[in-house]
């Protein structure tokens, strides 16, 4: 039998739109634009099971689910993409090519800026999980069929002890309403939020390289004063000489 370990205390440890079942399982079925049925999912054996309609907020409560959890060594994909945010494309980006400058890199969702995990945990989610794609399928039988699957070749918890991290999210608006369920962007708002991030990361970059470029310039000026003290003592000597 695969060892086991014990998740982080009171897991799932973020709020959200899910189910929750075995923690000992090995699966868990992300379900992105489709509700289906996620009790039933997790009574097939899933350790959880519920929806992700953004690619930023929405998938770092995803991860942060997982990787507290160290049995979880399975992701299943299935369910609809969600239009315009593209979560299910966007988690798969992370977990192929993680993050750069705080963007998902490859992702083709309009907002997939990851803001609430570090490098370790998004290398740990990396590291600790498998994914099986099936999106698009809403059919229980393929969906059940998978979760078999997955315990058939489990290969026991991550070793590693459980890795907490804290997600904070904005009242409303992307990040979600009472009990953590996620609002999606409009695409004309999604659009507007992306840009805003964009020109944001603009900024500080900028600010990065006016600093760097101050830096070289009052280098370039101690160097001068620097070589003219030098020769100007040169030159006394000699004269003096």
């Amino acid at each position: 039998m695969a060892n086991k370990k014990s998740p982080a205390s009171g897991w799932p440890i973020i709020a959200g739109d899910y189910h929750s079942g075995n923690a000992e399982s090995c699966v868990a079925v992300c379900t992105f634009g489709s509700h289906l049925d996620e009790q039933g999912i997790c009574d097939a054996g899933a350790a959880i099971c519920g929806s992700c309609k953004t690619e930023n907020l929405g998938l770092e409560k995803l991860i942060a689910n997982t990787i507290s959890n160290p049995n979880i060594r399975f992701i299943l994909f299935c369910g609809t993409e969600v239009k315009g945010h593209l979560s299910g494309q966007s988690l798969k980006a992370l977990h192929e090519n993680g993050v750069e400058g705080g963007k998902i890199v490859g992702s083709q969702g309009a907002i997939a800026f990851i803001e609430n995990l570090d490098a370790a945990a998004i290398e740990r989610f990396q590291q600790q999980v498998e994914i099986i794609d099936i999106m698009e399928s809403e059919d229980m039988g393929a969906i059940t069929g998978k979760i078999k699957e997955c315990e058939g070749k489990d290969p026991g918890a991550f070793d590693a002890d459980p890795m907490v991290v804290e997600v904070s999210e904005e009242e409303g608006g992307a990040g979600g309403e009472g009990a953590g369920e996620e609002v999606p962007l409009t695409a004309e708002l999604a659009l507007i939020h992306a840009r805003m991030k964009t020109i944001q990361m603009m900024v500080t970059s900028m600010g990065y390289r006016d600093r760097y470029a101050a830096g070289v310039y009052s280098g370039k000026i101690e160097g001068i004063m620097i070589g003219l003290i030098i020769s100007f003592i040169l030159l006394g000597f000699l004269l003096i000489g």
